[in-house]
């Protein structure tokens, strides 16, 4: 049986792109160190109400504000930054661990990638 790619009429399917792939990894890296953070940093039953907890609240306010279908559309402005607001604590988090490098390049990867998919959702 020939596997045929002829388009679908009607069926619109999304182009990925290496940004995309990059964006998504930064996400489930964010929710990974938080998790890690949540979990290291404290002692029971604080360390599982924050490595638990932690994931949580990323997972909802990408939900709510940063999904490719959003909860709430809102301006590009505000959803920038929400998306930096994740990304400064997530940084903080691995600081705090002692682990300032792994910190600072979690930054600059995350916030190369935000501000070059904010240009390409703005043009």
């Amino acid at each position: 049986m020939p596997q045929d790619s002829a388009p679908v009429p009607g069926v619109a399917r999304p182009v990925i792109t290496v940004l995309d792939i990059v964006r998504v990894v930064v996400l489930v890296v964010a929710v990974a160190s938080l998790a890690l953070w949540g979990f290291a940093s404290s002692t029971l039953p604080w360390n599982v109400i924050l490595g638990i907890g932690a994931p949580i609240v990323v997972i909802l306010l990408w939900a709510v504000f940063l999904s490719p279908r959003p909860v709430l559309r809102v301006h590009p402005f505000l959803r920038a930054v929400v998306e930096l607001f994740i990304y400064v604590g997530v940084t903080i988090a691995w600081w705090s661990m002692g682990q300032a490098l792994i910190g600072s390049a979690f930054a600059l990867v995350a916030i190369v990638a935000g501000v070059l998919s904010g240009r390409r959702a703005l043009a």
